[in-house]
């Protein structure tokens, strides 16, 4: 066998063995990819009477969200809406500089853990295992009732993605491009028979460090969700 073929043979063992390795440690892990049900195109509710009913609730029920009511919610954040890619919430440049975390607790047959929204896959990234909301509501000033909701959507940005086109300018454009993507979120809470509330109380580091976020992506916005209680 000639020298050439023989690194050729030895690369692909050694590209074999890195496979494996890869999808033993998932395996281990358990961090596998999410995939979402397809989000609903269309409904008899409303975008007037969503409008009308829209309230923040900050009390909530306890009972489970199913996951497909959270691949809803995510799609109405961030989820692609046509074959070139544009996204449900307008952004500037079409540079889509968000990033949605999910916070899951008490979501159907979804373990509880922090998930990355992948837009293009409509799928979830795992990124931490188990329930974060107290962490996440201690960092939020220490607002416990957000610990009732059975997930918060969480809304971060990479600001480079916008300021390089942009310059400084470009953080004001991810202000109000937030601003777009949480109120898709409350309208479609609403049309699910769900509340939601805005969180803008909170210390960004305890809260990157309890969603575990590289450092160039900051947390701006925190939604919890839930079928709203008694009161």
């Amino acid at each position: 066998m000639s020298a050439g073929k023989t690194r050729m043979r030895r690369g692909a063992v050694l590209a074999a063995l890195l496979t494996f390795g890869a999808g033993f440690a998932e395996e281990k892990s358990g961090m596998h990819p999410v995939r979402l049900p397809q989000p609903r195109l269309d409904s008899d509710f409303s975008v007037e009477r969503a409008i009308k009913q829209r309230r923040s609730a900050r009390d909530f029920s306890g009972t489970a969200l199913t996951l497909a009511e959270v691949a809803q919610l995510l799609w109405a954040a961030q989820g692609i809406t046509s074959r070139e890619g544009l996204r449900a919430a307008p952004s500037a440049g079409a540079l889509y500089p968000l990033k949605i975390m999910l916070v899951a607790g008490n979501v159907g047959s979804l373990a509880p853990g922090v998930y990355a929204y992948v837009p293009a896959g409509h799928t979830l990234d795992p990124v931490a295992t188990g329930d974060h909301r107290a962490a996440l509501a201690k960092a939020a000033l220490g607002q416990r009732w957000m610990e009732q909701a059975p997930a918060v959507v969480v809304f971060c940005a990479v600001e480079r993605g916008t300021t390089r086109k942009y310059s400084s300018r470009g953080v004001s454009y991810i202000y109000i491009e937030v601003g777009h993507a949480a109120e898709n979120v409350f309208l479609q809470a609403q049309t699910l028979g769900l509340g939601a509330a805005a969180v803008g109380a909170f210390n960004e580091a305890e809260v990157a460090a309890a969603l575990q976020l590289p450092p160039d992506q900051r947390p701006l916005y925190l939604m919890p969700v839930g079928r709203p209680g008694r009161h």
